[in-house]
Protein backbone atom coordinates (compact mmCIF):
# COMPACT_ATOMS: atom_id res chain seq x y z
CA UNK A 1 0.00 0.00 0.00
CA UNK A 2 1.30 3.46 -0.89
CA UNK A 3 0.87 6.64 1.12
CA UNK A 4 -1.77 7.74 -1.38
CA UNK A 5 -3.86 4.67 -0.50
CA UNK A 6 -3.48 5.12 3.25
CA UNK A 7 -6.53 6.14 5.27
CA UNK A 8 -4.15 7.98 7.62
CA UNK A 9 -1.84 9.77 5.20
CA UNK A 10 -3.89 9.74 2.01
CA UNK A 11 -5.98 12.84 2.88
CA UNK A 12 -2.76 14.85 3.24
CA UNK A 13 -1.79 14.27 -0.38
CA UNK A 14 -5.07 13.51 -2.13
CA UNK A 15 -8.11 15.36 -3.34
CA UNK A 16 -11.07 13.02 -2.77
CA UNK A 17 -12.74 13.76 -6.09
CA UNK A 18 -9.60 13.34 -8.17
CA UNK A 19 -8.34 10.25 -6.34
CA UNK A 20 -11.78 8.70 -6.77
CA UNK A 21 -11.30 8.85 -10.53
CA UNK A 22 -8.52 6.28 -10.21
CA UNK A 23 -10.30 3.76 -8.00
CA UNK A 24 -10.70 0.21 -9.28
CA UNK A 25 -14.42 0.76 -9.76
CA UNK A 26 -13.84 3.93 -11.79
CA UNK A 27 -11.24 2.20 -13.95
CA UNK A 28 -13.48 -0.77 -14.67
CA UNK A 29 -16.27 1.64 -15.61
CA UNK A 30 -13.94 3.31 -18.09
CA UNK A 31 -12.91 -0.06 -19.56
CA UNK A 32 -16.53 -1.11 -20.02
CA UNK A 33 -17.41 2.26 -21.55
CA UNK A 34 -14.66 1.71 -24.11
CA UNK A 35 -15.80 -1.82 -24.97
CA UNK A 36 -19.40 -0.62 -25.33
CA UNK A 37 -18.42 2.33 -27.50
CA UNK A 38 -16.33 0.06 -29.72
CA UNK A 39 -19.24 -2.34 -30.22
CA UNK A 40 -21.68 0.48 -31.02
CA UNK A 41 -19.23 2.00 -33.52
CA UNK A 42 -18.69 -1.33 -35.23
CA UNK A 43 -22.41 -2.02 -35.37
CA UNK A 44 -23.06 1.40 -36.86
CA UNK A 45 -20.73 0.75 -39.81
CA UNK A 46 -21.71 -2.90 -40.27
CA UNK A 47 -18.63 -4.64 -38.91
CA UNK A 48 -20.72 -6.56 -36.36
CA UNK A 49 -24.49 -7.16 -36.34
CA UNK A 50 -26.56 -4.27 -35.01
CA UNK A 51 -28.24 -6.63 -32.55
CA UNK A 52 -24.85 -7.55 -31.11
CA UNK A 53 -23.93 -3.90 -30.66
CA UNK A 54 -27.19 -3.15 -28.83
CA UNK A 55 -26.75 -6.22 -26.60
CA UNK A 56 -23.15 -5.32 -25.68
CA UNK A 57 -24.26 -1.76 -24.94
CA UNK A 58 -26.33 -3.12 -22.06
CA UNK A 59 -23.25 -4.43 -20.25
CA UNK A 60 -22.86 -3.03 -16.74
CA UNK A 61 -19.57 -2.23 -15.07
CA UNK A 62 -21.17 -2.73 -11.67
CA UNK A 63 -21.58 -6.44 -12.45
CA UNK A 64 -17.87 -7.00 -13.02
CA UNK A 65 -16.42 -9.09 -10.20
CA UNK A 66 -13.23 -7.34 -9.11
CA UNK A 67 -11.77 -10.36 -7.34
CA UNK A 68 -12.09 -12.43 -10.49
CA UNK A 69 -10.69 -9.57 -12.54
CA UNK A 70 -7.70 -9.38 -10.19
CA UNK A 71 -6.99 -13.09 -10.54
CA UNK A 72 -7.19 -12.85 -14.31
CA UNK A 73 -4.88 -9.84 -14.36
CA UNK A 74 -2.33 -11.74 -12.28
CA UNK A 75 -2.38 -14.57 -14.83
CA UNK A 76 -2.08 -12.54 -18.03
CA UNK A 77 -0.51 -9.30 -16.83
CA UNK A 78 -3.51 -7.29 -18.08
CA UNK A 79 -7.18 -7.08 -17.04
CA UNK A 80 -8.77 -7.24 -20.51
CA UNK A 81 -8.94 -11.02 -21.03
CA UNK A 82 -10.72 -11.47 -17.71
CA UNK A 83 -12.89 -8.43 -18.38
CA UNK A 84 -14.08 -9.63 -21.78
CA UNK A 85 -14.85 -13.07 -20.33
CA UNK A 86 -17.16 -11.45 -17.80
CA UNK A 87 -18.73 -9.17 -20.39
CA UNK A 88 -19.49 -12.15 -22.64
CA UNK A 89 -21.35 -13.75 -19.76
CA UNK A 90 -23.46 -10.59 -19.39
CA UNK A 91 -24.69 -10.58 -23.00
CA UNK A 92 -26.56 -13.07 -25.13
CA UNK A 93 -24.79 -16.02 -26.68
CA UNK A 94 -25.32 -14.47 -30.12
CA UNK A 95 -23.62 -11.23 -29.11
CA UNK A 96 -20.83 -12.71 -26.96
CA UNK A 97 -18.38 -13.44 -29.83
CA UNK A 98 -18.49 -9.77 -30.87
CA UNK A 99 -17.25 -8.41 -27.54
CA UNK A 100 -13.80 -6.85 -28.08
CA UNK A 101 -14.04 -7.50 -31.82
CA UNK A 102 -10.84 -6.64 -33.70
CA UNK A 103 -9.30 -4.69 -30.83
CA UNK A 104 -6.24 -5.39 -28.74
CA UNK A 105 -5.73 -5.02 -25.00
CA UNK A 106 -3.79 -1.80 -25.33
CA UNK A 107 -6.54 -0.22 -27.44
CA UNK A 108 -8.99 -0.62 -24.59
CA UNK A 109 -6.64 0.25 -21.75
CA UNK A 110 -5.13 3.33 -23.44
CA UNK A 111 -8.54 4.69 -24.40
CA UNK A 112 -9.84 4.06 -20.86
CA UNK A 113 -6.81 5.94 -19.53
CA UNK A 114 -7.65 8.87 -21.81
CA UNK A 115 -11.22 8.91 -20.46
CA UNK A 116 -9.89 9.02 -16.90
CA UNK A 117 -7.41 11.78 -17.73
CA UNK A 118 -10.13 13.82 -19.46
CA UNK A 119 -12.24 13.84 -16.32
CA UNK A 120 -9.20 14.51 -14.15
CA UNK A 121 -8.16 17.41 -16.39
CA UNK A 122 -11.62 18.98 -16.11
CA UNK A 123 -11.58 18.73 -12.32
CA UNK A 124 -8.03 20.06 -12.19
CA UNK A 125 -8.97 22.97 -14.44
CA UNK A 126 -11.78 23.89 -12.03
CA UNK A 127 -9.37 23.76 -9.08
CA UNK A 128 -6.88 26.03 -10.87
CA UNK A 129 -9.67 28.48 -11.70
CA UNK A 130 -10.65 28.59 -8.03
CA UNK A 131 -7.08 29.42 -7.03
CA UNK A 132 -6.73 32.04 -9.77
CA UNK A 133 -9.82 33.81 -8.50
CA UNK A 134 -8.63 33.77 -4.88
CA UNK A 135 -5.13 34.96 -5.76
CA UNK A 136 -6.54 37.70 -7.99
CA UNK A 137 -8.51 39.04 -5.05
CA UNK A 138 -5.44 38.79 -2.80
CA UNK A 139 -3.21 40.60 -5.31
CA UNK A 140 -5.75 43.39 -5.73
CA UNK A 141 -6.20 43.78 -1.96
CA UNK A 142 -2.46 44.04 -1.29
CA UNK A 143 -1.33 45.85 -4.41
CA UNK A 144 0.00 48.68 -2.23
CA UNK A 145 1.14 46.66 0.80
CA UNK A 146 4.87 47.42 0.92
CA UNK A 147 7.44 44.74 1.71
CA UNK A 148 11.06 44.02 0.94
CA UNK A 149 11.75 42.08 -2.22
CA UNK A 150 14.43 39.50 -1.46
CA UNK A 151 17.13 38.23 -3.78
CA UNK A 152 19.53 35.48 -2.70
CA UNK A 153 17.62 35.49 0.58
CA UNK A 154 18.47 39.11 1.40
CA UNK A 155 16.45 42.30 1.30
CA UNK A 156 16.94 43.91 -2.11
CA UNK A 157 14.43 46.61 -3.15
CA UNK A 158 10.93 47.70 -2.13
CA UNK A 159 8.06 45.81 -3.76
CA UNK A 160 4.46 45.11 -2.82
CA UNK A 161 2.87 41.95 -1.55
CA UNK A 162 0.37 42.34 -4.39
CA UNK A 163 3.16 41.93 -6.93
CA UNK A 164 4.46 38.86 -5.11
CA UNK A 165 0.98 37.34 -5.30
CA UNK A 166 0.77 38.29 -8.97
CA UNK A 167 3.97 36.29 -9.48
CA UNK A 168 2.22 33.26 -7.94
CA UNK A 169 -0.86 33.88 -10.05
CA UNK A 170 0.64 34.50 -13.48
CA UNK A 171 1.99 30.95 -14.09
CA UNK A 172 -1.40 29.46 -13.20
CA UNK A 173 -3.02 31.49 -15.96
CA UNK A 174 -0.43 30.12 -18.37
CA UNK A 175 -0.94 26.57 -17.11
CA UNK A 176 -4.66 26.84 -17.81
CA UNK A 177 -3.86 28.03 -21.32
CA UNK A 178 -1.35 25.20 -21.76
CA UNK A 179 -3.99 22.67 -20.75
CA UNK A 180 -6.34 23.95 -23.44
CA UNK A 181 -3.54 23.57 -25.98
CA UNK A 182 -2.44 20.06 -25.04
CA UNK A 183 -5.80 18.37 -24.45
CA UNK A 184 -6.72 18.03 -28.15
CA UNK A 185 -3.45 16.17 -28.67
CA UNK A 186 -4.06 13.81 -25.74
CA UNK A 187 -7.80 13.25 -25.84
CA UNK A 188 -7.85 10.87 -28.80
CA UNK A 189 -8.90 7.24 -29.06
CA UNK A 190 -6.49 4.37 -29.40
CA UNK A 191 -7.51 1.76 -31.96
CA UNK A 192 -5.00 -0.19 -33.97
CA UNK A 193 -5.58 -3.87 -33.39
CA UNK A 194 -2.80 -6.34 -32.79
CA UNK A 195 0.03 -4.44 -34.52
CA UNK A 196 -1.43 -1.02 -35.31
CA UNK A 197 -2.69 -1.84 -38.82
CA UNK A 198 -6.42 -2.42 -38.14
CA UNK A 199 -6.18 -5.44 -40.39
CA UNK A 200 -8.86 -7.31 -38.41
CA UNK A 201 -11.43 -4.70 -39.43
CA UNK A 202 -10.80 -5.02 -43.14
CA UNK A 203 -11.46 -1.90 -45.16
CA UNK A 204 -13.56 -0.33 -42.41
CA UNK A 205 -10.84 0.14 -39.81
CA UNK A 206 -10.50 3.90 -40.11
CA UNK A 207 -14.27 4.34 -40.29
CA UNK A 208 -14.69 2.32 -37.10
CA UNK A 209 -12.00 4.41 -35.44
CA UNK A 210 -13.80 7.63 -36.38
CA UNK A 211 -17.16 6.36 -35.09
CA UNK A 212 -15.47 5.01 -31.97
CA UNK A 213 -14.10 8.50 -31.28
CA UNK A 214 -17.50 10.11 -31.79
CA UNK A 215 -19.13 7.63 -29.44
CA UNK A 216 -16.73 8.59 -26.65
CA UNK A 217 -16.55 12.30 -27.43
CA UNK A 218 -12.83 12.03 -28.17
CA UNK A 219 -10.71 12.98 -31.13
CA UNK A 220 -9.55 10.60 -33.84
CA UNK A 221 -5.87 9.75 -33.89
CA UNK A 222 -3.89 10.19 -37.11
CA UNK A 223 -2.66 6.65 -36.50
CA UNK A 224 -2.54 4.27 -33.52
CA UNK A 225 -0.18 5.57 -30.84
CA UNK A 226 0.67 2.30 -29.07
CA UNK A 227 4.38 3.18 -29.14
CA UNK A 228 4.02 6.97 -29.42
CA UNK A 229 3.58 8.25 -25.88
CA UNK A 230 4.46 11.92 -26.31
CA UNK A 231 0.97 13.24 -25.52
CA UNK A 232 0.90 11.44 -22.17
CA UNK A 233 4.41 12.67 -21.43
CA UNK A 234 3.29 16.20 -22.29
CA UNK A 235 0.40 15.93 -19.83
CA UNK A 236 2.72 14.55 -17.14
CA UNK A 237 5.03 17.49 -17.75
CA UNK A 238 2.08 19.81 -17.34
CA UNK A 239 1.22 18.22 -14.00
CA UNK A 240 4.79 18.79 -12.84
CA UNK A 241 4.65 22.40 -14.03
CA UNK A 242 1.47 23.02 -12.05
CA UNK A 243 2.78 21.55 -8.80
CA UNK A 244 6.12 23.31 -9.32
CA UNK A 245 4.40 26.69 -9.57
CA UNK A 246 2.29 25.96 -6.51
CA UNK A 247 5.44 24.94 -4.65
CA UNK A 248 7.06 28.29 -5.45
CA UNK A 249 4.14 29.97 -3.68
CA UNK A 250 4.40 27.48 -0.81
CA UNK A 251 8.14 28.05 -0.43
CA UNK A 252 7.63 31.81 -0.25
CA UNK A 253 4.96 31.36 2.42
CA UNK A 254 7.20 29.10 4.51
CA UNK A 255 9.96 31.70 4.42
CA UNK A 256 7.59 34.56 5.23
CA UNK A 257 6.11 32.55 8.11
CA UNK A 258 9.45 32.11 9.89
CA UNK A 259 9.30 33.41 13.44
CA UNK A 260 11.96 36.05 12.82
CA UNK A 261 10.15 37.27 9.69
CA UNK A 262 6.47 36.91 10.64
CA UNK A 263 5.10 38.51 7.47
CA UNK A 264 2.51 35.83 6.69
CA UNK A 265 0.85 32.76 8.14
CA UNK A 266 -1.05 29.95 6.49
CA UNK A 267 -4.28 30.69 8.31
CA UNK A 268 -5.81 31.78 11.57
CA UNK A 269 -7.30 28.34 12.17
CA UNK A 270 -6.71 27.18 15.73
CA UNK A 271 -4.60 24.06 16.06
CA UNK A 272 -3.57 23.92 12.39
CA UNK A 273 0.05 22.81 12.06
CA UNK A 274 0.32 22.27 15.80
CA UNK A 275 3.21 20.53 17.52
CA UNK A 276 2.90 17.54 19.86
CA UNK A 277 5.27 19.16 22.34
CA UNK A 278 5.63 22.88 21.57
CA UNK A 279 2.38 24.80 22.22
CA UNK A 280 3.57 27.91 20.40
CA UNK A 281 4.04 26.19 17.03
CA UNK A 282 1.83 26.70 13.97
CA UNK A 283 3.77 24.87 11.31
CA UNK A 284 3.17 25.69 7.61
CA UNK A 285 1.95 22.16 6.93
CA UNK A 286 -0.06 22.90 3.77
CA UNK A 287 2.95 24.54 2.17
CA UNK A 288 5.14 21.61 3.17
CA UNK A 289 2.74 19.13 1.56
CA UNK A 290 2.61 21.15 -1.67
CA UNK A 291 6.39 21.16 -1.93
CA UNK A 292 6.56 17.42 -1.21
CA UNK A 293 4.03 16.79 -3.99
CA UNK A 294 5.96 18.98 -6.43
CA UNK A 295 9.29 17.32 -5.73
CA UNK A 296 7.72 13.87 -6.04
CA UNK A 297 6.05 14.81 -9.31
CA UNK A 298 9.37 16.03 -10.66
CA UNK A 299 10.85 12.62 -9.84
CA UNK A 300 7.92 10.69 -11.32
CA UNK A 301 8.13 12.78 -14.49
CA UNK A 302 11.49 11.18 -15.19
CA UNK A 303 9.78 7.77 -15.14
CA UNK A 304 7.22 8.90 -17.68
CA UNK A 305 9.99 10.22 -19.92
CA UNK A 306 11.76 6.85 -19.64
CA UNK A 307 8.48 5.14 -20.58
CA UNK A 308 8.53 7.03 -23.86
CA UNK A 309 11.33 4.75 -25.10
CA UNK A 310 9.29 2.05 -26.84
CA UNK A 311 10.46 -0.68 -29.16
CA UNK A 312 8.90 -1.34 -32.57
CA UNK A 313 5.07 -1.32 -32.79
CA UNK A 314 4.34 -2.48 -29.22
CA UNK A 315 6.66 -2.19 -26.24
CA UNK A 316 7.50 -4.45 -23.32
CA UNK A 317 7.72 -2.37 -20.14
CA UNK A 318 7.27 1.37 -20.73
CA UNK A 319 3.51 1.02 -20.58
CA UNK A 320 3.66 -0.42 -17.07
CA UNK A 321 5.86 2.48 -15.96
CA UNK A 322 3.03 4.82 -16.98
CA UNK A 323 0.61 2.84 -14.81
CA UNK A 324 2.89 3.41 -11.83
CA UNK A 325 3.61 7.09 -12.41
CA UNK A 326 0.70 8.88 -14.12
CA UNK A 327 -2.11 8.18 -11.61
CA UNK A 328 0.21 9.18 -8.76
CA UNK A 329 1.09 12.42 -10.51
CA UNK A 330 -2.56 13.30 -11.09
CA UNK A 331 -3.48 12.55 -7.47
CA UNK A 332 -0.52 14.46 -6.06
CA UNK A 333 -1.47 17.42 -8.24
CA UNK A 334 -5.01 17.23 -6.93
CA UNK A 335 -3.77 17.27 -3.35
CA UNK A 336 -1.42 20.19 -4.03
CA UNK A 337 -4.26 22.17 -5.62
CA UNK A 338 -6.46 21.47 -2.60
CA UNK A 339 -3.85 22.86 -0.23
CA UNK A 340 -3.07 25.81 -2.50
CA UNK A 341 -6.75 26.75 -2.63
CA UNK A 342 -6.82 26.73 1.17
CA UNK A 343 -3.78 28.99 1.33
CA UNK A 344 -5.10 31.39 -1.29
CA UNK A 345 -8.34 31.81 0.66
CA UNK A 346 -6.95 31.82 4.21
CA UNK A 347 -3.51 33.39 4.08
CA UNK A 348 -2.83 35.78 6.96
CA UNK A 349 -0.87 38.85 5.82
CA UNK A 350 0.91 41.15 8.29
CA UNK A 351 1.66 44.44 6.55
CA UNK A 352 3.01 45.97 9.76
CA UNK A 353 5.60 43.21 10.06
CA UNK A 354 6.60 43.78 6.44
CA UNK A 355 7.24 47.46 7.21
CA UNK A 356 9.03 46.65 10.44
CA UNK A 357 11.38 44.22 8.70
CA UNK A 358 12.43 46.92 6.26
CA UNK A 359 13.05 49.33 9.10
CA UNK A 360 14.96 46.68 11.04
CA UNK A 361 17.18 46.45 7.99
CA UNK A 362 17.87 50.20 8.34
CA UNK A 363 15.99 50.79 5.07
CA UNK A 364 19.03 49.55 3.13
CA UNK A 365 16.58 48.47 0.43
CA UNK A 366 16.61 52.14 -0.61
CA UNK A 367 20.34 52.05 -1.42
CA UNK A 368 19.79 51.73 -5.18
CA UNK A 369 17.25 54.56 -5.10
CA UNK A 370 19.77 56.72 -3.27
CA UNK A 371 22.47 56.02 -5.85
CA UNK A 372 20.27 57.04 -8.77
CA UNK A 373 19.02 60.14 -6.93
CA UNK A 374 22.59 61.27 -6.19
CA UNK A 375 23.77 60.40 -9.70
CA UNK A 376 21.73 63.32 -11.00
CA UNK A 377 23.94 65.68 -9.02
CA UNK A 378 27.36 63.92 -8.94
CA UNK A 379 29.21 61.25 -10.95
CA UNK A 380 27.58 57.85 -10.54
CA UNK A 381 30.70 56.06 -9.29
CA UNK A 382 31.10 58.72 -6.62
CA UNK A 383 27.42 58.27 -5.68
CA UNK A 384 27.84 54.50 -5.37
CA UNK A 385 30.87 54.88 -3.14
CA UNK A 386 29.09 57.38 -0.91
CA UNK A 387 26.02 55.12 -0.54
CA UNK A 388 28.21 52.09 0.27
CA UNK A 389 29.83 54.01 3.10
CA UNK A 390 26.42 55.21 4.22
CA UNK A 391 25.11 51.62 4.36
CA UNK A 392 27.93 50.58 6.65
CA UNK A 393 27.39 53.63 8.85
CA UNK A 394 23.63 53.09 9.03
CA UNK A 395 24.12 49.55 10.31
CA UNK A 396 26.89 50.54 12.73
CA UNK A 397 24.98 53.51 14.14
CA UNK A 398 21.53 51.87 13.98
CA UNK A 399 20.12 54.64 11.80
CA UNK A 400 17.91 54.79 8.72
CA UNK A 401 19.92 54.85 5.51
CA UNK A 402 18.53 57.94 3.78
CA UNK A 403 19.21 60.19 6.76
CA UNK A 404 22.83 59.00 6.79
CA UNK A 405 23.14 59.54 3.03
CA UNK A 406 21.74 63.06 3.37
CA UNK A 407 24.29 63.88 6.07
CA UNK A 408 27.24 62.45 4.08
CA UNK A 409 26.15 64.16 0.87
CA UNK A 410 25.91 67.60 2.47
CA UNK A 411 28.17 69.95 0.58
CA UNK A 412 28.64 67.48 -2.29
CA UNK A 413 25.30 68.07 -3.98
CA UNK A 414 23.44 71.36 -4.50
CA UNK A 415 20.83 72.18 -1.90
CA UNK A 416 17.38 71.07 -3.04
CA UNK A 417 18.71 68.75 -5.76
CA UNK A 418 17.43 65.69 -3.86
CA UNK A 419 14.00 65.37 -2.26
CA UNK A 420 15.16 63.52 0.82
CA UNK A 421 11.70 63.05 2.32
CA UNK A 422 10.38 61.49 -0.87
CA UNK A 423 13.49 59.33 -1.23
CA UNK A 424 13.00 57.92 2.28
CA UNK A 425 9.59 56.49 1.38
CA UNK A 426 9.81 52.93 -0.07
CA UNK A 427 6.47 53.34 -1.87
CA UNK A 428 8.13 55.95 -4.10
CA UNK A 429 10.55 53.40 -5.54
CA UNK A 430 8.25 50.72 -6.93
CA UNK A 431 8.89 51.15 -10.63
CA UNK A 432 6.26 49.44 -12.83
CA UNK A 433 4.82 47.41 -9.95
CA UNK A 434 1.25 48.68 -10.30
CA UNK A 435 1.21 48.27 -14.08
CA UNK A 436 2.49 44.70 -13.83
CA UNK A 437 -0.18 43.84 -11.27
CA UNK A 438 -2.80 45.33 -13.60
CA UNK A 439 -1.51 43.28 -16.52
CA UNK A 440 -1.62 40.02 -14.58
CA UNK A 441 -5.10 40.74 -13.19
CA UNK A 442 -6.31 41.59 -16.68
CA UNK A 443 -5.11 38.22 -17.98
CA UNK A 444 -6.79 36.49 -15.05
CA UNK A 445 -10.05 38.39 -15.55
CA UNK A 446 -11.55 35.72 -17.83
CA UNK A 447 -11.40 33.26 -14.92
CA UNK A 448 -13.44 35.56 -12.68
CA UNK A 449 -16.46 35.68 -14.95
Amino acid sequence: MSVLDSHIFGPLFNDDEISGLFSDAAYVRALVDVEVALALAQARVGVIPASAGFAIAKAQAEKIDLASLSRGTSRSGFPIIALTEQLRHQVSSDAAPYVHWGATTQDVMDTACVLQLRTAANVTRARITEIIRALSALAAKHRSTILAARTHGQQALPTTFGLKVAAWLSPLVRHSERLNELLPRMLVVQLGGAAGTLASLGDKGLLVSAEFAKELGLGSAVMPWHAQRDSLVEFAGWLSLVTGSLAKMAQDIILMAQTEIGEAGESGEAGRGGSSTMPQKSNPISSELIIAAARTNASLLASVHHAQIQEHERATHGWQMEWLALPQMVMLTGGALKHAAYLACNLQVDGAAMRANMQNGHDLILAEAAVFALAKAMPRMQAEELVKRACAAAVADNKALIGVVEMMAAGSVPSGSVDWQSLARPENYLGATQSMIDDVLERAEKFRR
